[in-house]
């Protein structure tokens, strides 16, 4: 059976590039901007955002524990504010919408910041370049952002942006995940 997890990374990793810049959207407990700063080197960059300071807390610590580049820049702001940070392309951003794992379930990522969030991701997005967006349609706020995501994704230029989607067919809670790639 399919590791989406393991698919995700798979999918992800042929965009990331040795000393590019990445963007973790929502950085959560930070196994992603950990995996992200490895992946992209000492000489790379990562930024990554939450508006949650218990998700900067763990991902310090997770950072320190695992000796990790000094490449990472952990923001407490929304990730729709991206622009505000990032005045580079990214090669590859990340997005694990919901919340926080192990933390408060009644704080979960919005349609309203997301969608956004995701347009100025592309927008961010170098040449070649690729996004990956995980969707846990198992809560009401999750199934509408995966709905909102779906239908902003299908408006766009596929000669300039193509759009995949990954999907359990017979599991409609399960996560699903969108890959964004910039020819």
């Amino acid at each position: 059976m399919i590791d989406l997890l393991a698919t995700e990374k798979e999918l992800i990793s042929r965009h990331i590039i040795p000393g590019g810049v990445c963007a973790d959207f929502t950085m959560g407990n930070g196994h992603d901007t950990l995996w992200l700063s490895r992946a992209v080197g000492e000489t790379g960059k990562v930024y990554a955002f939450d508006v949650q300071q218990a998700a900067l807390d763990s991902t310090a610590r997770l950072l320190k524990e695992e000796n990790a580049h000094d490449n990472v820049t952990l923001i407490l702001d929304s990730h729709h504010n991206a622009a505000n940070y990032i005045k580079e392309p990214i090669c590859v951003g990340m997005f694990n919408l919901g919340w926080l794992p192990g933390g408060d379930k009644s704080i979960t990522t919005l349609r309203e910041t997301t969608l956004p969030a995701v347009e100025t991701a592309i927008q961010l997005l170098a040449p070649g370049g690729g996004i990956l967006l995980a969707v846990y349609p198992g809560h009401e706020e999750g199934r509408i952002e995966g709905e909102l995501i779906t239908e902003y994704l299908s408006t766009l230029n596929r000669k300039q942006i193509c759009c995949s989607k990954l999907q359990i067919v017979n599991s409609p809670t399960s996560p699903f995940f969108f890959l964004i790639e910039k020819k």
